[in-house]
C-alpha cells in the first residue's frame, strides 16, 4: 500500500518521496517534502494502514509518537475508517497535528486526480426519442 499512497501522494504535490517502510520503520511508511514557496517548506511523514475496520486514537498516538523531531506534518491514511475518537486525537491542541485519510476519503481522492480509473461513457434510452415514431 506504500506504494500507492506515493503515488496519490506526488500527484497530490508531494516531493521527494521516500517510502520507509519495512521492518526498522518505526512507525513511518515514508517521508516527502511539500514546497509552499520558494524558500519555505515542510517535511511531512505519512503512514498506510490497509484495514477493513476502524483506526483508533492509539495508532493516532503512536504515529505522532514516531513522527517526534522528524518533521512537521503527518499523514495517517487508511483503507478503513477513523473513529470518532481518533478524529479528536489528530487534532488535538497543543501536539503535532496529523492529517487523516480515509478509505472514502482516498476514493475521492484517486477520483479527482484520475488514479486507476478508465473514462467510461454510458448511455440511457431515450424513450421521449421514440414516441415520435410509433
Amino acid at each position: 500500500m506504500e506504494k500507492l499512497c506515493k503515488r496519490l501522494l506526488t500527484e497530490i504535490g508531494i516531493n521527494d518521496i521516500i517510502i520507509t517502510g519495512g521492518s526498522g520503520d518505526q512507525g513511518i511508511d515514508g517521508k516527502g517534502i511539500v514546497k509552499l514557496n520558494d524558500v519555505v517548506s515542510l517535511n511531512i511523514l505519512f503512514q498506510c494502514k490497509r484495514y477493513k475496520e476502524t483506526v483508533s486514537p492509539h495508532h493516532v498516538r503512536d504515529f505522532r509518537g514516531a513522527m517526534q523531531g522528524r518533521g512537521e506534518k503527518g499523514l495517517l491514511i487508511t483503507t478503513g475508517r477513523f473513529t470518532k475518537e481518533a478524529k479528536s486525537e489528530a487534532n488535538r491542541d497543543g501536539v503535532t497535528p496529523i492529517e487523516l485519510i480515509d478509505g472514502e476519503r482516498l476514493v475521492e481522492l484517486f477520483e479527482k486526480y484520475h488514479l486507476g480509473l478508465k473514462p467510461v461513457t454510458v448511455f440511457e434510452i431515450d424513450y421521449e426519442f421514440f414516441k415520435g415514431f410509433n
